[in-house]
């Protein structure tokens, strides 16, 4: 289902991979956040994504104009999952709420893993 908006001019309706692509950007920008992951549920493996695949790392369910999204994340070793987390999901919830007009209800966040990096 896709999250959709009535205007005084007519309907608007937003794709959810247009959303999780833009969820996927702002992920990628938030400290603590490696990248994002794609989980291949057949063989349990978990492999990082490139920057321009990042919309597969989410999962994005539209329901009553209200926005569920899950994240497949890898954090850098060394911080706090908790706050890595709270940023994301402040930072999420408000730039798509701005973004799309529509609200977030949920967020999940999995961390699929931890990477040292340089």
């Amino acid at each position: 289902m896709k999250g959709t908006m009535d205007t005084h001019l007519g309907s608007i309706q937003i794709d959810n991979e247009v959303i999780a692509k833009y969820a996927g950007t702002i992920a990628s920008e938030c400290f603590g956040i490696v990248g994002m992951t794609s989980v291949n549920v057949r063989d349990g493996l978990v492999r990082l994504l490139k920057k321009d695949s990042v919309e597969h790392g989410i999962v994005v369910k539209a329901n009553n104009n209200k926005l569920n999204l899950e994240f497949h994340v890898i954090v850098a070793y060394g911080v706090s999952i908790l706050a890595v987390c709270d940023n994301l999901v402040d930072d999420v919830k408000y730039k798509i709420e701005n973004y799309t007009g529509l609200e977030v209800d949920k967020i999940n966040i999995f961390v699929d893993g931890v990477r040292v990096i340089d």
